[in-house]
């Protein structure tokens, strides 16, 4: 990343597991919680931290401190030497991203891919999560959908961009000629496409396999859990979440009607108001006033 570019996708580099990585860190003068926010985006081409979370990041800033890091190999974090990829690394990842901003127990978002490793990490570094938000979430074994395949299958076109855009949402009148022209630029920036393609090479059922945690270390959870779906999701399917609240033991779960696999931009502030009530729940419980 250049000190020229001003894309607000850029936000500050930290070091984390070894690795320059780009994160945005909002709202720690707002410190209504002492609890901070960490933020992991999903896997689609071209993603950034900035890109999935930016219409909720305000509004989950106003209470508390919030993190969202660019993963390794996404956006404008640094990739690998050796271009490899897997939920152990990416998780080490994360935990670093806590590490280098001094960050000893968050509440932990996940979206779709990102969920897979918000879960992963909550099951094996349980004292560093207070609460969990799964979003379209991975997690659990599932025969990998049409529209994850050809996410994950990307080859840069504008054409092969607008079809994806059409997957992702249910309100097609997101799905404007700018977006598409926007994200397909994100996805041909130096160095974005050769990484993405090295993350999930073909057959890609193996990597729904690689990002699901055992269904015995889910059901021995022991965070307060809130599951959120869009009723329509081509992505992901619900049944995913459906097994996810079916398995975690102080789950709750909230479907999305008219949605897709963009919870967090086609129902932006729904999901913010039920993540910030959810956090201040714990909040409250914690200070006593429960």
């Amino acid at each position: 990343m250049t000190a020229s570019e001003k894309s607000p996708e850029i936000g500050r580099e930290i070091t984390a597991a070894g690795y320059r990585t780009n994160v945005h860190d909002h709202g720690g003068d707002n410190g209504k919680s002492d609890v901070p926010v960490m933020m992991i985006h999903g896997s689609g081409p071209g993603v950034t931290a900035w890109a999935n979370w930016r219409l909720v990041i305000p509004e989950l800033a106003k209470h508390r401190r919030v993190v969202a890091p660019d993963m390794l190999g996404f956006g404008y974090t640094e990739r690998p030497g050796d271009n490899t990829y897997n939920r152990e690394r990416w998780v080490a990842h994360a935990i670093g991203v806590m590490d280098s901003l001094d960050l000893e127990k968050v509440d932990l978002i996940g979206n779709s891919f990102g969920g897979g490793l918000a879960l992963a990490l909550a099951i094996e570094h349980p004292e560093r999560v207070r609460r969990l938000v799964l979003m379209g979430s991975v997690g659990v074994s599932f025969p990998i959908t049409k529209g994850l395949d050809e996410v994950w299958g990307y080859q840069p076109s504008l054409e092969t961009m607008r079809r994806l855009m059409d997957v992702f949402a249910f309100n097609k009148g997101l799905l404007t000629d700018e977006l598409a022209e926007m994200r397909y630029q994100a996805s041909i920036r130096p160095g974005f496409q050769e990484s993405f393609a090295a993350m999930f090479p073909a057959p890609r059922q193996r990597w729904v396999d690689n990002l699901a945690s055992r269904e015995e270390d889910i059901r021995a959870l022991p965070h307060e859990t809130l599951v959120l779906h869009g009723r329509e999701d081509e992505v992901i399917p619900l049944e995913a979440s459906l097994k996810l609240a079916e398995l975690i033991d102080r789950a709750q779960l909230h479907v999305f009607g008219r949605c897709g696999h963009w919870t967090q931009i086609e129902h932006a502030g729904r999901f913010a108001r039920l993540v910030n009530d959810f956090f201040d729940e714990a909040d409250k419980a914690a200070s006593g006033d429960a």
